[in-house]
């Protein structure tokens, strides 16, 4: 029996303000809002474009997420660019400085909600 292949879809996100942070994400990943919906109980979702059809899924909850994500995003600058300052440029839109560990070649920071993510150098 062959194994299913899975299609990536969404990478779903909580958030407390989904509008919010999709247009935070979206701005950082120098992207787009692609599409608004609401689910049959009226919960609001927000769709930021990433690769191909996959897209930053927003999804609205009550309560924030306690403790570290258990998953985060890494992204890596481009081969010209400049990782200090695409951090900068992040932190200027709303992101905070979590750890700069300078025997580590990322730096990681956290969304407006509080999501962690990295920045790496170029390859």
């Amino acid at each position: 029996m062959a194994a299913t292949r899975l299609s990536t879809v969404a990478v779903a996100v909580d958030a407390r303000d989904p509008e919010r942070l999709a247009s935070f994400w979206a701005a950082a990943l120098g992207s787009e809002i692609v599409r608004r919906w609401d689910d049959a109980e009226g919960t609001p979702y927000v769709e930021v474009a990433l690769v191909g059809d996959t897209v930053l899924l927003f999804q609205a909850v009550e309560a924030p997420t306690e403790g570290k994500n258990r998953m985060h995003l890494d992204l890596r600058v481009p081969d010209d660019g400049d990782q200090r300052a695409e951090c900068d440029r992040i932190v200027g839109l709303g992101a905070t400085v979590i750890d700069e560990a300078p025997q580590h070649p990322w730096v990681v920071l956290a969304d407006p909600e509080g999501n962690e993510f990295c920045v790496l150098p170029a390859a």
